[in-house]
């Protein structure tokens, strides 16, 4: 078991009985159900996470071999190269799931992850394997576009498993603790406006560990009202769907989004 992947365990289990005991929302009903749906689907994830591993090994080595990549051209040494990498590679992550939403064929895995009507830490797991073995294929050409390590993955997977599960956590966060931590990286305050059903919310928000991107590419939002979110798509979020079956089935159904400014709310003001 990796590194990282025993990190986001610790804190999966550490953030799942916080939320109990402090919710953001409160009265939500049936939470090990809900938890085991979408662990459920992780499960099946994580074999087309692992069927992923050796494309991931075979880019790094790659580019050890023949001198490819940011890090081998430059000749940066680890300490350099690691932060360089771990910049770049979050620079990456938003671009992908910036696609995810932008590019029709890649909602259709990705919109499994939003159709969750009750956000928590184990949304942060709710992948389509689709995606999984998708991301997968994208991420082994970036790693050999940078020149990045395993040791170097692994330590932005074990950050980025802690950033993005408290992010979707349904952890009470006093606000002035969450506007600190919005300065560098993505906060609950700024994922569930992601998570929202509105359109021109989901789209936006799209950083994964930090906060800067949405800032430079202009897709920073916030909800001055947070508490009157609504979690989902829209659709296919009733019982049935949040099943872990159906949502394996659910790329193959029709894509029912609304226009991106259909039921718009005024942003809050972004923060300088």
């Amino acid at each position: 078991m990796s590194t990282d992947t025993i990190i986001g365990l610790i804190a999966l289990a550490t953030l799942f009985a916080a939320e109990g005991w402090l919710p953001a929302y409160a009265g939500r009903e049936r939470r090990l159900r809900h938890g085991a749906n979408n662990l459920g689907l992780a499960a099946v994830s994580a074999v087309a996470g692992a069927l992923t591993v050796p494309l991931l090994v075979l880019s790094v080595t790659t580019a050890a071999a023949q001198g490819i990549g940011l890090c081998h051209v430059l000749d940066l040494g680890w300490p350099a190269c690691a932060l360089l990498t771990f910049l770049l590679f979050d620079g990456w992550m938003y671009v992908w799931h910036r696609a995810n939403h932008e590019i029709p064929f890649l909602w259709r895995f990705h919109r499994v992850h939003h159709s969750d009507p009750a956000m928590d830490s184990t949304t942060a797991l709710r992948f389509h394997p689709g995606e999984i073995l998708l991301s997968g294929v994208a991420n082994g050409l970036v790693l050999m576009a940078l020149g990045m390590s395993l040791s170097m993955l692994v330590l932005y997977k074990s950050v980025m498993v802690l950033v993005i599960l408290f992010h979707h956590s349904n952890l009470a966060v006093p606000a002035r603790l969450d506007a600190r931590l919005r300065a560098l990286i993505v906060p609950p305050s700024m994922h569930r406006v992601h998570h929202s059903e509105i359109r021109a919310e989901t789209d936006a928000n799209y950083g994964t560990v930090f906060s800067f991107w949405d800032r430079l590419f202009g897709t920073f939002r916030l909800r001055d009202d947070p508490q009157a979110i609504r979690f989902g798509i829209g659709t296919y979020d009733d019982a049935a769907w949040q099943r872990p079956l159906h949502l394996l089935r659910l790329p193959l159904e029709p894509i029912r989004r609304p226009p991106a400014g259909e039921g718009a709310i005024p942003a809050a003001e972004a923060e300088p």
